[in-house]
């Protein structure tokens, strides 16, 4: 992700406020936040969680998704959390919502307002993001009591069982009840409106993952944004959100919409 994180190719006016600040114990108990420059007081909170199969990815990677999304009015934080084959399925949903539980005690520090909590995510990010609005256990479990306003979902699996592939057993094999895992299967008229896209070329992930969760979703009567963007692949649709590849799809026009029809940007 190097070269969409260089000074040249990310958004301007916007100041990364905290660099590895810990949420919890160990090396990847930490996340990093991002405002604008000159910064409104209550501003909207996004949480971007970043992808990588559950095995991999660093919060620095992305320096440039919290840039754009700062740089449109949102305090991004961005953490890291436990990958496999340190922990497995539910232990790095679990420090999501731990990370949550720290915007729900420290964000109004730096500016942001934890009553308007959105969540993001691209890839096994997204089904965490995703996990979030879904099943509140998780964020019962940390001790938070913020409710999740909207979930903007890139290319991610919610519909994924039997479980095909090694990397997803190694994260999810060990899990009691495994269909329980799927997002599809969670979904409850009490979700959060949903903002889920995928691109048409995306041969990682398949996009009737999306097609799927979000039907479910209109069957419980909950909002959902469905986008497929042409032309885009898996990881294109993540990079989209970065100024230098901003021209190949509006992915952060259309997630800053959304978030803006639930309210994120009213004063």
């Amino acid at each position: 992700m190097d070269p969409f994180n260089l000074p040249t190719a990310v958004d301007g006016g916007v100041v990364k406020i905290g660099d590895g600040i810990a949420y919890a114990g160990g090396p990847r108990g930490k996340l990093d936040v991002y405002v604008k420059q000159n910064p409104s007081a209550n501003a909207p909170v996004v949480m971007f969680i970043y992808g990588g199969g559950w095995n991999r990815g660093e919060r620095w990677e992305y320096d440039f998704v919290g840039r754009a999304l700062a740089s449109r009015g949102f305090v991004t934080v961005i953490p890291d959390y436990r990958l496999v084959p340190e922990v497995t399925y539910p232990a790095f949903l679990y420090d999501v919502a731990v990370a949550a539980k720290w915007v729900e005690d420290n964000i109004t520090t730096f500016g942001g307002n934890p009553d308007k909590l959105f969540m993001a995510g691209h890839s096994a990010g997204a089904y965490n993001a995703v996990m979030m609005g879904l099943d509140p256990s998780f964020f019962r479990d940390a001790g938070c009591g913020l409710k999740v306003r909207g979930v903007a979902g890139l290319a991610g699996p919610y519909d994924f069982y039997p479980f095909e592939f090694n990397e997803v057993r190694a994260a999810f094999g060990y899990a009691p009840n495994p269909e329980g895992t799927q997002p599809v299967r969670l979904v409850t008229s009490d979700a959060p409106p949903m903002f889920l896209a995928t691109g048409n070329l995306d041969l990682i992930v398949k996009t009737d993952n999306t097609t799927a969760l979000a039907a479910k979703l209109r069957e419980h009567n909950v909002p959902v944004d469905e986008r497929y963007y042409d032309g885009i692949g898996h990881m294109e649709i993540v990079t989209a959100l970065g100024a230098m590849l901003r021209w190949r799809a509006p992915v952060l026009d259309d997630m800053v919409n959304f978030y803006a029809s639930l309210g994120a940007l009213d004063a």
